[in-house]
């Protein structure tokens, strides 16, 4: 009986499409509903599909003039629509062999929110103050687009997945980080916010770019099988980026916000390139420098020395990738827990670089400080920073700075600040060649700049 039923589920799945094959209804992606948010002032592309050489007719409320086009003999089809400065709520119409209308869209900002479990993590999973931020969470204009699991061997055109307007009951299971990021940027700005959550718990960063790419880096290929099977999700190169962020190409977005790293830690010595791969893959996919900033991972009790430093210092060397930023995060982590409730700080710093970069709304300091360069003066190393104005400490005395000579033994220096420089020496190292700073997996630096943002960790050798 099962089995008839499960035949006839497919005899009637098959003629379904068949008919709307057939008939050529217009169809779009799940990422173009109603609720949505589009970008503002920009040539925004819209495609679907329909019949075979369909003449097809657009029409939104903001333009004068409808907008014509013709799928093509597959039944794709495309147009560009400008966009107006931030507004709405507006009314797109499409129309064909039938009719087509989305309603209640606005105009403004869009981010594309990616990453693993840091990124998903909700307000119901736990956040500082979760229930004060829920009961407040009411906001009409800020519209919230989560990708729901899946994985695929090959390139999607559809995800599951529709716009919807933030309220408590929608935030609580929407990813925290990106519903204050956005209520940031919404405040900051006073335009709609249209943040777009596509991010799985537990993935490598591998998982999230094409196959191909990495397929044509052998570096990148043999870096990829370090990772080993998992029962939480998939780790293969490109299955998310085929099923989760493929899709969503090339819907137009200000910009994207990215937490990932903790599941490279296996292979953080490849992480630098595997991260600004991916970058540069994405904006050649989106075909323009799409702003990419991205969170250092948090102190956290890993399993084996030095793991999680290397990898937020391979972090730290991936700022060479043009129109990047890094929000650090060793003083709001929590060494004990591996996903740290304090989503608002984080969020803070991600919405301070955007308005200060991208939007240049703001001007002020908005990365914690950077090792820039050093040098040597018999037995003291003096370090410089970027990032560096009003650098001072928070205690009584600078912690975590290390010196070593040629004998690549590492021994604790003491360290002070002098004209936004730090010198460190140690009685132990008469000649020093190398120094590295904050160097362990669960460190808690108290270096610190005039925005009172925390240094990064560093080891130059």
């Amino acid at each position: 009986m099962k089995t008839l039923v499960r035949r006839i589920s497919f005899t009637l799945l098959v003629l379904a499409t068949i008919f709307q094959t057939t008939n050529g209804n217009i169809s779009l992606p799940e990422i173009f509903s109603d609720n949505m948010v589009l970008q503002q002032k920009s040539d925004i592309k819209i495609w679907g599909w329909g019949k075979a050489n369909e003449k097809l007719i657009i029409k939104a409320d903001w333009l004068t003039e409808e907008i014509t086009t013709t799928a093509n003999t597959y039944g794709k089809w495309s147009l560009i629509i400008k966009t107006p400065e931030a507004g709405g709520p507006y009314n797109i119409i499409l129309k064909g062999h039938n009719q087509v209308i989305l309603k209640n869209v606005l105009i403004g900002e869009v981010w594309l929110c990616s990453g693993q479990s840091n990124m998903e993590w909700t307000a119901e999973q736990g956040i500082n103050n979760a229930e004060e931020e829920i009961k407040n969470a009411n906001y009409p204009d800020i519209r919230f687009f989560s990708v729901y699991h899946s994985s695929a061997e090959y390139p999607q055109y559809h995800i599951t997945g529709k716009w919807t307007d933030c309220n408590p009951e929608t935030m609580r299971n929407f990813s925290a980080l990106a519903y204050l990021f956005a209520k940031n940027l919404h405040q900051a700005l006073g335009v709609p916010v249209g943040v777009i959550n596509s991010s799985w718990g537990g993935t490598p960063a591998e998982t999230w770019m094409s196959e191909d790419v990495i397929k044509k880096n052998d570096f990148l290929a043999e870096a990829s099988l370090k990772h080993k099977p998992l029962p939480w999700g998939p780790i293969e190169p490109g299955r998310l980026y085929n099923s989760m962020i493929f899709p969503l190409i090339p819907f137009r977005i200000a910009g994207v916000i990215y937490y990932q790293g903790e599941s490279n830690t296996v292979n953080r010595y490849a992480y630098k390139e595997i991260l600004s791969v991916l970058i540069q893959s994405w904006r050649t996919n989106w075909g323009y420098e799409i702003p990419f900033y991205y969170a250092q991972i948090a102190p956290f009790r890993y399993e084996k020395q030095f793991e999680g430093v290397e990898l937020r210092e391979a972090q730290r060397r991936a700022l060479i990738v043009p129109n990047t930023g890094m929000v650090v995060l060793s003083d709001i982590g929590d060494t004990v827990d591996i996903h740290p409730k304090n989503k608002q700080d984080v969020a803070m710093r991600f919405a301070l670089m955007a308005l200060n970069r991208h939007y240049k709304k703001i001007k002020i300091e908005d990365s914690g400080p950077l090792y820039k360069c050093m040098r040597i003066e018999k037995n003291r190393v003096i370090i410089s920073f970027d990032h560096a104005e009003g650098l001072h400490v928070k205690g009584d005395k600078l912690n975590y700075f290390e010196i070593a000579g040629q004998d690549n033994i590492y021994y604790p220096a003491t360290a002070k600040i002098k004209d936004n420089q730090v010198i460190v020496q140690s009685n132990m190292v008469k000649i020093p060649v190398a120094v590295r700073f904050a160097w362990s997996n669960t460190a808690t630096p108290n270096l610190f700049n005039s925005a009172n943002l925390p240094a990064s960790c560093f080891k130059i050798e």
